[in-house]
């Protein structure tokens, strides 16, 4: 199937507003798909949206909704309307903080799980169950190294991206059988403002070994039918940030599903 067939006729892409999110619109609308755009921050998705309109004639739509609150599922609703979703891009969740645990207010650490875990799951029960029920689609959901293990300075952090991690390979399994995808691309260090500015902030250089926001959005969009992992910058076979391969680990999650399956006398 061609990409606007298999993942039209709209995409929802959070955290668009720079960076990878910025990239995954572009290169979705590049392949006749129009989106919907959000992040916190209205001024750049407007101009990206524009921008958009201007280089390829396709559609794409802004809402200004903050990803840390409470509330940020009915108004993404709202936003979407009864628009057929059918590949969502879940992009936001960096680490604003980059501190000890106990060095922050408790409020921070429960915006950035808020945003990191509760909204993205929310929001991929919401667009998940209609994708089955029409039996395509796509979920992408973007991740970290931090992923693997914990430290000292990313605690909050590490765990909402092991969340991410084992939710999407437990989703992959529920899904593949209905022909929806599920990838969560896990990422090293990646060329945005966010890295930047917190490189900036710590008086760090930026790495020689970076990975540009275009390329990991390029790979990510091709990956997407091969999930359950994407580890950047390794084949799929290859053993490196997590210990075992991304196939390693897919082998893992199939025999889990089996081994659920005959224990709840599903499949």
């Amino acid at each position: 199937m061609r990409f606007a067939e298999r993942y039209g006729p709209w995409a929802v892409v959070m955290g668009a507003s720079e960076g990878t999110g910025r990239e995954f619109a572009r290169q979705i609308a590049a392949q006749g798909v129009p989106s919907i755009l959000i992040a916190r921050r209205r001024g750049p998705l407007e101009a990206l949206a524009r921008e958009i309109r201007e280089a390829s004639g396709i559609e794409c739509l802004t809402a200004t909704i903050d990803l840390a609150a409470p509330a940020a599922l009915g108004k993404i609703v709202e936003a979407v309307g009864d628009r057929e979703i059918g590949l969502f891009v879940s992009n936001a969740g960096s680490d604003p903080n980059g501190s000890f645990f106990l060095d922050r207010e408790l409020s921070a650490w429960t915006e950035l799980v808020q945003r990191n875990v509760m909204t993205m799951m929310q929001c991929s029960h919401h667009f998940a169950g209609p994708m089955r029920a029409r039996g395509r689609g796509g979920m992408l959901l973007v991740n970290s190294g931090a992923c693997y293990g914990g430290g000292s300075t990313m605690g909050p952090y590490c765990g909402s991206k092991a969340f991410t991690l084992c939710f999407a390979e437990a989703l992959w399994a529920e899904l593949r059988p209905h022909g929806v995808e599920v990838l969560t691309l896990v990422l090293s260090r990646t060329d945005t403002p966010a890295f930047r500015a917190l490189l900036e902030e710590k008086g760090m250089p930026i790495p020689q070994d970076i990975a540009s926001a275009a390329e990991v959005a390029r790979i990510g969009l091709e990956r997407l039918p091969c999930g359950p992992i994407h580890n950047w910058g390794q084949a799929d076979e290859e053993t490196g940030m997590a210990g075992s391969s991304a196939a390693a680990r897919r082998e893992r999650v199939l025999a889990i599903d089996r081994m659920t399956g005959r224990l709840f006398g599903r499949r």
